[in-house]
This record gives C-alpha cells, structure tokens and sequence, in this order.
C-alpha cells in the first residue's frame, strides 16, 4: 500500500503498514534484510550487535545487500531500516550506536525506556532520518513529543516483551485526541485483519514482533519457535523479574529455568539490566522467551516471504469484507 503523503518520506511506500519490532537475539540482519525485502519497516536493537563495532558491519551488509536486491528487483517494494536504541544509563553503548546509525543515514530510529536526548534527536534529524519512541501511558507519551520525537509506538496490553497493560483501545483514543502524527500500535498483532483493526481504531501502522520469532529467518533456536507455535495466550506470563521492566514471556521457558511461573518475585526496577533470568543461571531473552499474547495465532514456521503474502492476503481480505 502507499502511505499517505503526510508521512515522513521513511514510512511511505511500504507494501503494508507494517514495522516489524526490533527483538532482542531474534533479529539478526537475516530476519531484517528478509522483512526489507517483503516490502515492510525490517529493525532490529543496535545491542544485538557485539562487539559495539559490528553494528557497523551489519548495517553496511544490510544496505549493501538491499540495495544489490532492489536493483535486480526494480518493482518490488524495498522497505527501510530501523535501529532500536535503548535510552538508559545502563546502556554505555548509546552515543556509539548513534553515532555509526547517523554515519549509515539510518532513515528510523527507535528509542526506548527513556525520551531520546536533544543531541540524538539533532543528530538523526540531520539527515532527514526520524525517532519513533515506544511508550506505554498518555503521561510516557507527553514526555516524548515534548523531547521532540517524530512519531509514538503505542505498546498496548499484550505485547510481547517489555509492553503495557492498557487496552489498545484506550491507550490510541487518548493519544491521538493531543497528536496527529504518525502513530505505531503494538500489542497481540499476528494477523492482517489485526493490522486493519489498528488503522480503524487511530493507528497509521502496526507494530508486530512474535510473529516474526516462527519464521525461519529468526536468530532463535528451533526450541523457542516451537514453543510459540505450542502456546496460547494463557501461556504468557506478565513480570518485571528479569530485565527490571515488565514484559510477557512465555510459561514454558520460565519453568525450564527452573522458576514457579505463577509465584515470580518482583525485582527492583531501579536495578535494571538486559540479561538477568530473575536469580537463575538463565538470561532474559536468551533463556527466558519473550512472547506477546498472540501466540495461539501462530500454527507454523513459514519464511518471512510466505508470512508477509499471507499477511497481505488477510489484510486486503479484511478490506473487502468491510468495503473499505
């Protein structure tokens, strides 16, 4: 679909309205070319990338590689790269990671837990590039347009990993009633009908993430693809044991850590970090399975392509259906 022309020039164009969530391990540079080429928003965390210095090799392997298939494909929809940064102290990576995304012109930019700084917004706008910000509250949301991003991800209950608890429902209507810019919603989205769904309600696109972790594209095991493609939402457990911030994981991880899944202590959320498994030997993301409630909607491991023209077919569907 072409997005409408109010949209900043990194949003038009796509073949749906779709970003493909930056997911930690799970998004690797094959999993991101595959969603460029599918014509959707393909991102992943720039600390996927260890040492600090491959971000660099990843990012020119990516656009050289995007950029070699969109020549021998000149028809087909390319979508654009987008680089998860994590705005926390604990981060030591930041100012790097911006630095080598502002050399590449990375043209979208995703800040999380804390409002990107002036100089990363500067820097970023430079370019012409833009910051998306994830935000779980109306009050989370405020504080970023006032920080000067161009665009909110509106993390709804449901989602998987670090989300909120809010109704989709609520958290849009709230925020689109003070901003009339481009608006991402996350929270349970595996399917086209539910990308259409997100537009109805006041989003301009989805934000979809677990979907992508049962593809054959992703950096995980075939243990947590099998996992997502066993569960239901029932299976999704909601805590801030392991990282610090509240997220959704799934049961069946938690309880291979060796960890009651329905008596999990809370953590000191001062005391954030990345890698925890909650006092176990296990690490969060790694160990402990982040997963949305989505989950009882996936039934196979298809490849990026196939799951993107399934998403497409569902999507255009759902359109005719409602004569839209």
């Amino acid at each position: 679909m072409t997005s409408a022309p109010a949209y900043p020039k990194a949003l038009q164009d796509l073949r749906l309205p779709i970003i493909c969530s930056p997911m930690f391990i799970a998004s690797g540079p094959a999993l991101v070319a595959a969603q460029c080429k599918a014509g959707l928003v393909g991102s992943f965390p720039a600390l996927n990338a260890r040492p600090a210095e491959l971000l660099d090799t990843w990012l020119t392997q990516l656009q050289e590689e995007l950029a070699q298939w969109q020549a021998e494909h000149a028809q087909r929809k390319v979508g654009p790269i987008a680089v998860n940064q994590i705005v926390h102290q604990s981060n030591d990576r930041l100012a790097q990671d911006v630095a080598t995304c502002v050399k590449h012109q990375v043209p979208i930019i995703i800040s999380s837990l804390r409002a990107p700084p002036q100089e990363m917004l500067d820097a970023v706008h430079s370019y012409g590039g833009i910051v998306l910000h994830d935000v779980i509250s109306l009050r989370h949301a405020e504080k970023a347009l006032e920080a000067g991003v161009d665009g909110l991800i509106l993390v709804a209950a449901g989602a998987g990993g670090h989300a909120g608890t809010l109704s989709p429902f609520a958290l849009v209507g709230e925020v689109r009633k003070m901003f009339k810019g481009p608006l991402v919603l996350s929270g349970a989205i595996a399917t086209g009908d539910a990308v259409l769904a997100a537009q109805a309600m006041g989003a301009d696109f989805a934000y979809m993430g677990s979907r992508w972790l049962a593809t054959q594209e992703s950096n995980v095991d075939q243990a947590y693809r099998q996992a997502i493609v066993d569960s239901t939402a029932a299976d999704v457990v909601y805590t801030n044991l392991f990282t610090g911030v509240h997220g959704n994981y799934l049961k069946k991880s938690i309880v291979n850590a060796g960890l009651d899944p329905d008596n999990l202590p809370e953590a000191d959320k001062t005391k954030m970090n990345f890698g925890s498994g909650g006092g176990s030997k296990a690490k969060a993301w790694r160990d402990i399975w982040g997963a949305g409630q989505g989950v009882g909607l996936m039934d196979d491991v298809p490849t990026v392509a196939e799951m993107v023209d399934r998403l497409e077919a569902e999507y255009r569907a759902a359109r005719s259906r409602l004569a839209l």
